[in-house]
């Protein structure tokens, strides 16, 4: 299907939308109910909605707190991840393509609240690792 709305053409958002895709088949595999697969189940989906809304705001500095929301909830998503590891409910390998697409995710977020914003300070560049 062809985009019908701007942030449907950004690939942070078609990335975030994977990663939501890729969150819901680990949570389909974890036993019972935990409190940190619904913590990581909010916050992949609130990366994608952010984006929308932060792309549909007319103000750079709207459009870059929308962003920033985003970036917050792709870091919060990689610490439940490694919840799940410390709580053995996944496995570090099980985890790394999850981390990769929010490494991915958080550097073009980034990008987006940069080219947003002259004027803000920005943090120095962080290597994430996985």
């Amino acid at each position: 299907m062809p985009p019908r709305f701007d942030h449907e053409k950004l690939s942070a958002y078609q990335r975030s939308l994977e990663f939501v895709e890729w969150t819901g088949e680990l949570l389909a595999s974890i036993p019972g109910k935990h409190a940190v697969a619904g913590q990581l189940d909010r916050a992949s989906t609130s990366i994608p909605l952010n984006i929308a809304e932060g792309n549909g705001r007319f103000s750079a500095a709207d459009r870059c707190r929308f962003f920033d929301i985003a970036r917050g909830s792709a870091l919060e998503c990689a610490a439940a991840l490694d919840v799940l590891v410390s709580r053995k409910l996944a496995t570090p390998q099980g985890i790394e393509i999850g981390k990769r697409q929010l490494m991915e995710i958080v550097s073009m977020l980034v990008g987006l609240i940069r080219s947003n914003s002259e004027n803000r300070l920005h943090e120095a560049e962080v290597s994430y690792r996985c």
